[in-house]
Order: C-alpha cells, then sequence, then structure tokens
C-alpha cells in the first residue's frame, strides 16, 4: 500500500486536471479530487471532502492539498470529522506542483510525513520545522563539506523538465539528507526546473546527512537511466 492523496478546490475542473496530472507520474498512487460544491458550483463542500477521505482510506495515510483560503478550512473540518483524524495531514503546498511532487513521493513508498514534506519542499525550504534534516548540525548553512558528491550528465532528451524534477524531488524529500544540486534544493521541485538543465549538462550533486550516500545513489541513477525516457 502507499500514501494516498486528496485533492480540494473550488474547482472540480481543477481538481480534476491537476489528478489526472499526478497520476502519469504516480500510477500506482489513489489521487482522489474533491472540486467544487455537490451541486457544481465554485466553492469547496465538507461532505465531498469527507467522501474522498472515505475513499481514500485503507492506504498508509492520507495526505491533503488544497488551493484557496477556504478550501484549508473545509479540509481542516473533514480531518477533525475524519474517523481517525491522526491519518489524516494536510500539506501547506501549491497545489499543482505540490500534488506532483507528493504524489511522486507516494510512489516511491514514502510515508506520510515524508509525502507531506514532498509537497511542501516545492516552496524551496518546506513547511516550519518540517526539514529532513533538522538533527544535522552542519550543512550547506554551516559552511561544512559534503558527505558526497557526484557529477552525472543528462542523457534523456527534453532533460530537467516537470516529471524528471518531481521524480528528484519526491525522491529526495522521503530521505534524511540535505541535497544541492547545482547549487539549489534538490528536494523542491520548482528549483530543479529553474535550472533550465537541458540534454548534455552536467549536475553537481552535493549531500549531507546520514542518508547522503543513498540521496547520490539515487540522483544518479535517476539521471544514468535517463529517468525512463528517450
Amino acid at each position: 500500500m502507499t500514501v494516498r492523496l486528496v485533492v480540494v478546490s473550488h474547482s472540480e475542473k481543477i481538481a480534476d486536471g491537476a489528478v489526472q496530472l499526478a497520476a502519469q507520474m504516480a500510477p500506482d498512487v489513489v489521487i482522489i479530487a474533491a472540486g467544487g460544491t455537490s451541486d457544481g458550483r465554485i466553492g469547496t463542500s465538507l461532505e465531498k471532502v469527507m467522501s474522498a477521505l472515505d475513499q481514500a482510506a485503507g492506504g498508509d495515510g492520507i495526505v491533503v492539498l488544497t488551493d484557496l483560503g477556504s478550501a484549508v478550512m473545509t479540509a481542516e473540518s473533514a480531518q477533525e470529522l475524519a474517523d481517525d483524524p491522526s491519518a489524516v495531514l494536510l500539506a501547506d503546498a501549491p497545489l499543482v506542483e505540490g500534488l506532483v511532487a507528493a504524489a511522486v513521493a507516494a510512489q516511491g513508498g514514502g510515508d506520510m510525513l515524508a509525502v507531506k514534506r514532498a509537497a511542501e519542499a516545492v516552496y524551496g525550504s518546506g513547511a516550519a520545522g518540517a526539514s529532513p534534516v533538522s538533527s544535522v548540525e552542519e550543512g550547506p548553512a554551516a559552511g561544512a563539506g559534503p558527505d558526497f558528491t557526484g557529477d552525472f550528465e543528462l542523457i534523456n532528451q527534453a532533460g530537467m523538465h516537470a516529471r524528471p524534477a518531481a521524480k528528484v524531488a519526491g525522491g529526495l524529500s522521503a530521505l534524511n539528507a540535505d541535497v544541492t544540486i547545482n547549487g539549489v534544493d534538490g528536494a523542491s521541485m520548482t528549483a530543479l526546473m529553474t535550472l533550465a538543465a537541458g540534454k548534455g549538462a552536467l549536475l553537481h550533486v552535493e549531500a549531507w546527512g546520514p542518508d547522503a550516500e543513498r540521496a547520490l545513489n539515487y540522483v544518479g541513477g535517476l539521471v544514468q537511466a535517463g529517468f525512463g525516457e528517450p
């Protein structure tokens, strides 16, 4: 089983579209849309969100992503009313980018906290207190040298576009390591995409923390396999 995802949006079409996009990158993850009101208008519906949580039950927990303010309040109410509120986490993340990153993390077997963290990492630093390496006293900010480094050449035709960036960020967010790729946060899908790294570009990876070696091998394996793309 994997962590399951629920998308709460004011628009049914936005929720459905975001789910469709994320499903392309995480085909084994259950992602349920709860968009719009019960009568098809713009807005949110507590009943629809509760129904979505019921449908998502049975996995390794549920992470909920929302769009605008009242969607957050509706999701919070649904969480409180859930049979097991502790099995539901709300991610503070952009809806589309966060959903994609969360879906990839769930596809990779991340637990609830790792999936939530992956969604929030698209902001760059994630939510307050959510850093996977908060117990590591030294790191990039302290000027300490990385535990592991590596250089990998992009071989896939499209380079570091959305799908590879989501795979890298989602996987790294589930590890206890602080990773930079060409100087940006490796756990941030958005930051990776800003590199605009095309085929043939060299990715310089630096990793700190208990899972530093795993993180380096993870990135290297994805790059060397061309992210499964031509």
